[in-house]
């Protein structure tokens, strides 16, 4: 099974991380929220694919997240699915936050699917009232 997840994400303290193609980008701590899409092959496995990557249990980087989740500080607090659900570009803009210019966003018109949040229960509420499923780290 497929569809649209919010990974909900803790960066405890600022810092600056390379980002693939983006370079180097400048991260304040706090919550980050992060919207993405697993309709390919697998599904949600994406999603155990970003918990086993900030576990630090996989080392390849892919995806602008890749490198966020595998930062040695990032945790990924929860991931919320959104089962067969389409909503990647749409969650982003109606959930709460700032976006990270061009994070994520490579392949849309979007600006960006990761969001510097205003906390980590807001965002994941938020997300909830979504109509998303809760899970858990």
């Amino acid at each position: 099974m497929g569809g649209t997840y919010v990974l909900v994400l803790n960066l405890p303290r600022a810092t600056t991380i390379e980002v693939g193609a983006l370079g180097r980008i400048e991260f304040d701590a706090g919550a980050y929220a992060y919207v993405g899409s697993a309709f390919g092959p697998g599904g949600f496995a994406r999603v155990d694919r970003h918990r086993a990557l900030a576990a630090g249990d996989r080392n390849t980087q892919h995806w602008h997240i890749d490198y966020l989740l595998g930062h040695s500080e990032t945790t990924l607090e929860t991931a919320i699915t959104f089962p067969d659900a389409d909503r990647e570009c749409e969650l982003v803009d109606r959930l709460p936050g700032e976006r990270v210019a061009a994070f994520g966003a490579l392949d849309c018109d979007c600006p960006a699917h990761l969001l510097d949040a205003p906390g980590l229960e807001t965002v994941r509420d938020a997300a909830v009232a979504e109509g998303g499923r809760p899970g858990s780290e």
